[in-house]
């Protein structure tokens, strides 16, 4: 019986330690919310390189004063088996915003828009 329990224990903790498939939607709260909260191990995780190096570049100036729930809400998606858009909204910023994101070894991550890119809406 004992053995029955650690073998639960050592069963769920390897289920919830797995790779997860986010959508193209909640990758995009990851990243937002890492952005403003600074926690760049977990923004660099869902970004592409370009996308990480973007966002990096502009996160001082983005993120002062700003802080709390995100308040996160999506107003259109669409993706594709390589490429995804997500427009949406967050208490942040007062206009809808929008992230270009790319599967990459099966997990989708934000990565930079090209200059003329308006995304597929």
């Amino acid at each position: 019986m004992k053995n029955i329990a650690i073998y639960s224990v050592v069963f769920l903790f390897l289920a919830c330690a797995g790779k997860q498939d986010l959508s193209p939607s909640e990758t995009s709260k990851i990243v937002v919310e890492s952005f403003y909260n600074n926690d760049n191990t977990t923004l660099k995780k869902h970004t592409t390189t370009e996308g990480y190096e973007g966002l990096k570049s502009i996160q001082d100036l983005m993120t002062a004063g700003k802080s709390g729930d995100s308040d996160f809400k999506v107003l259109e998606e669409t993706a594709d088996d390589k490429t995804a858009w997500v427009r949406f909204t967050t208490s942040y910023e007062e206009n809808p915003e929008l992230f270009k994101l790319l599967k990459v070894d099966g997990q989708w991550k934000v990565t930079q828009q090209g200059p003329r890119e308006k995304g597929s809406f």
